[in-house]
């Protein structure tokens, strides 16, 4: 597709353009929909970056800014009964597109989500991090003193300045300490997904989180890729597409690898070795690890799906 100029006349539509409230965008091979979860249109406003690709009223930039709570939930609606689409967590970077009412309809930088969040949980004019959080969770001190009640949780993946350091505590440069111990600099990286991933055992089921306090199926792959330094894409259809390569999918589901993504429709699971599949799930409302047969027949069972896909990823495992 060839973007239409800037300067088409504000009363004729350009032919390769049409109503953001009906986006569609040339893939170059085909044609499909424009995803609204990772593209930032509404019909009365959209991205600066997809002038040519949407048509709206108005189009903007937005402004960079930065989740400074523990974690957000990001909502399709702006209203706090609406189902999270996911989480952003303390450091996130996102970009503002519009404020209003309390509501902040943003894009987060890292998979590209886009969503309302609370205004009031985005900071503007922050420096970037230097810093993240390496282990599932740590807290941030009012004082260099584990024994002073902390200010906030932050869970695996949070990120900060540093302003200064030492042996036992990094200061932020936001204000508080959090012990060295549990953080890394940005480009530390774990080397095996699946043993991150193993740390949230047990961790609640929760639809959209990725947290140690709640986390879901593709949250849980999401965050444990993240952690090796690879970013994958948030929810279960786009991994099933976006990760790895595809793998037969034998019918006594044998011969898999440890790191291989079992896909079904509206779920994903992780092999933690030749038969035992780590996953969030809302059976055991837990991540919990079992036999893929098991897990399977009981998936099958429930909701007469079987095994879409075995997804293959190198390089992320030990």
């Amino acid at each position: 597709m060839t973007a239409p100029t800037h300067n088409t006349p504000t009363n004729s539509t350009p032919t390769n353009t049409i109503p953001a409230g009906d986006a569609l965008a040339s893939t170059g091979t085909s044609t499909s929909s424009l995803d609204p979860r990772r593209h930032a249109y509404r019909p009365d406003l959209a991205d600066e970056a997809l002038r040519g690709k949407v048509l709206a009223p108005r189009y903007t930039k937005g402004e960079a800014a930065t989740i400074l709570r523990t974690s957000v939930p990001l909502r399709k609606q702006p209203v706090y009964t609406a189902p999270f689409e996911t989480e952003a967590l303390f450091g996130e970077a996102a970009t503002i597109f519009d404020s209003a009412e309390g509501w902040a309809w943003v894009q987060l930088a890292g998979d590209r989500y886009v969503g309302y969040v609370p205004a009031d949980a985005l900071v503007m004019g922050l420096p970037p991090p230097t810093h993240r959080v390496k282990s599932t969770g740590t807290f941030i001190y009012p004082e260099p003193e584990i024994k002073t009640p902390p200010l906030l949780h932050l869970s695996l993946n949070s990120s900060f300045a540093v302003a200064s350091s030492s042996d036992r505590f990094y200061e932020l440069s936001t204000g508080g300490f959090v012990v060295a111990r549990h953080v890394a600099e940005i480009g530390w990286r774990d080397r095996d997904f699946v043993e991150v991933a193993e740390r949230f055992l047990g961790t609640p089921y929760l639809w959209g989180g990725k947290s140690r306090v709640g986390i879901d199926c593709s949250g849980l792959i999401q965050v444990a890729m993240q952690a090796c330094g690879f970013n994958p894409p948030r929810d279960s259809d786009l991994q099933r597409a976006e990760i790895g390569i595809d793998v037969m999918v034998p019918a006594d589901l044998d011969g898999l690898q440890r790191g291989d993504i079992v896909c079904w429709p509206g779920h994903v699971g992780i092999m933690a070795d030749g038969v035992m599949l780590l996953h969030a799930n809302a059976h055991h409302m837990a991540v919990a690890i079992e036999p893929l047969p098991e897990a399977a027949a009981r998936i099958k069972a429930s909701s007469g799906k079987g095994v879409s896909a075995i997804r293959r990823v190198s390089g992320l495992t030990s």
